[in-house]
């Protein structure tokens, strides 16, 4: 469905387009945040920190197939786009060809390297076992999160950003039910806990190929389809491994943070993953609200209204700014509440642990909040080199934060790490907005020429302050309104 954001009030606009993708961002969050619960309760701390140990890993390598395969859908987009329904179909097929072959290495591999990866990641002893089994079964059932990933990607390819919602949030219930079982009824422990996961995303891989078959003909692959040229292959892993590497740049540095925390002891890592699954809904909002200016951003350049866009980042930055203080105070004044709903009664470090490290992000959110809303403007209006070079320099601050501040202040200087690669990211990214605000001034305004576009949004796994996506717009064009009524008045003259 056409959504257009070229008219209405910037703010208004922008805000009503990020709810969805609010609610989707926040389903998504709802996997590991059952999971953290259920473990945290049933099975204790010990339980909770190694399921938290796995986490960088797990990134690692499923962040990278899971971005590498969002960018398969971009081709898919752009044949739709262009109506080229057999070049949908060939990238339908290339996509689904190299997902395939990405799944098998991943599902053989890595359970393998499993236990000496952590064991090189300093996990704790008393962690490594329930952490290994944890991380083995998660890549054990990689398929699963690859191949949903991959269907809902090439949903929201032709214009469909509803339905892999619906399925996501079906996924999520059924995974609410499948930990309470394996985890709490059945006693299978942390393995029961990824093995909710990967059968709720089975599931959901199962409603899409249903759906596709029974309403989306346009992405029925024909035998024919899948005799793709070496082309067609290159092509798609021409788009798709950039946004592997992007969330394996992430991975790096979120890595280093779990090598410092591991070195702290399973009170350290059980209060960082409590934490960070408390921050990551708190930050669900400004996430969305970055990828919404993106996707705004990018229509109104191709509507050529650079007004818009000026008008819109600056209201965008205002809301993200008044949001991140709510959420900043919330989180200051109820941490520890929130921290109590994942590990009970008991713990009392880590619940001290975990809600110094919620005072110290929510003091930096207003920071978040800008570095999300100026990136996703930059990469609206088709600027690549400085995000990614935030993303750069977010590594960069976050390991040398973690490991220079870590050896000497410990937790806290590990927790300190995220600000300060915050700060470091919009230090460079509000200058090169500033330029681009001021080049958009000089910028011609053509009201009248302005399309329509469909923004099609490829999410994968976010952390910190990056998201792995990408936003495709496809234009369809309007009759200007003034060329339409001069060719009425001259109608009328003819009569």
């Amino acid at each position: 469905m056409a959504t257009t954001l070229t008219t209405g009030r910037p703010w208004r606009v922008i805000l009503l387009f990020a709810v969805p993708l609010l609610i989707g961002n926040v389903v998504q969050q709802l996997y590991q945040f059952v999971d953290t619960i259920v473990v945290g309760r049933h099975l204790g701390v010990d339980a909770l920190a190694a399921v938290g140990a796995t986490g960088s890993l797990l990134f690692l390598l499923l962040g990278f197939a899971w971005g590498m395969t969002s960018g398969f859908a971009i081709p898919t987009a752009q044949a739709f786009g262009a109506r080229d329904y057999a070049g949908v179909r060939r990238s339908v097929a290339s996509g689904a060809i190299l997902t395939g072959i990405t799944t098998v290495i991943l599902t053989i591999v890595a359970p393998l390297i499993a236990r000496p990866v952590l064991i090189m990641l300093q996990t704790p002893s008393v962690l490594l076992d329930d952490a290994t089994v944890f991380t083995q079964v998660s890549f054990l059932g990689a398929g699963a999160t690859m191949f949903f990933n991959f269907f809902a990607a090439i949903i929201r390819a032709i214009g469909d950003s509803r339905t892999p919602l619906v399925f996501l949030t079906i996924a999520c219930g059924l995974n609410v039910v499948l930990v309470l079982v394996f985890v709490g009824v059945l006693e299978f422990g942390v393995a029961g806990a990824a093995l909710a996961t990967v059968t709720s995303q089975a599931v959901s891989v199962l409603l899409c190929l249903e759906y596709v078959r029974r309403r989306v003909p346009v992405l029925h692959v024909r035998r024919e389809d899948w005799r793709v040229s070496r082309a067609d292959l290159m092509e798609h892993l021409r788009l798709g491994l950039p946004m592997g590497f992007q969330a394996s740049i992430i991975a790096i540095g979120t890595l280093t943070v779990q090598v410092a925390l591991n070195r702290l002891g399973a009170d350290a890592v059980a209060a960082y993953t409590t934490a960070s699954r408390v921050d990551s809904l708190a930050v669900a909002f400004l996430q969305s609200l970055g990828l919404a200016v993106s996707m705004y951003a990018a229509q109104n350049l191709g509507g050529r209204r650079p007004d818009r866009i000026r008008r819109g980042v600056v209201q965008a930055t205002g809301m993200a700014i008044l949001a991140s203080l709510a959420l900043g105070a919330l989180l200051i004044a109820f941490g520890t509440q929130m921290v109590r709903i994942f590990i009970g009664s008991g713990s009392d470090e880590v619940v001290h642990l975990a809600h110094m490290m919620l005072i110290v992000n929510g003091v930096s959110y207003c920071a978040l909040g800008v570095l999300f809303v100026l990136r996703g403007a930059l990469q609206g209006i088709g600027h690549t080199f400085v995000p990614t070079m935030t993303g750069v320099i977010e590594l960069v601050m976050r390991v040398g934060a973690a490991i220079v501040l870590g050896a000497f202040m410990g937790y806290v200087g590990v927790v300190l790490s995220n600000p300060l690669a915050w700060l470091g990211a919009a230090a460079v990214l509000i200058p090169s907005y500033i330029r681009e605000h001021r080049r958009l001034a000089k910028m011609p305004i053509a009201p009248d020429l302005a399309t329509e576009t469909t923004p099609i949004a490829v999410i994968g796994p976010t952390d910190g302050s990056m998201v792995v996506d990408a936003v495709i717009t496809q234009p369809v064009p309007i009759v200007a309104v003034r060329r339409r009524r001069r060719r009425t008045s001259d109608a009328g003259s003819r009569r």
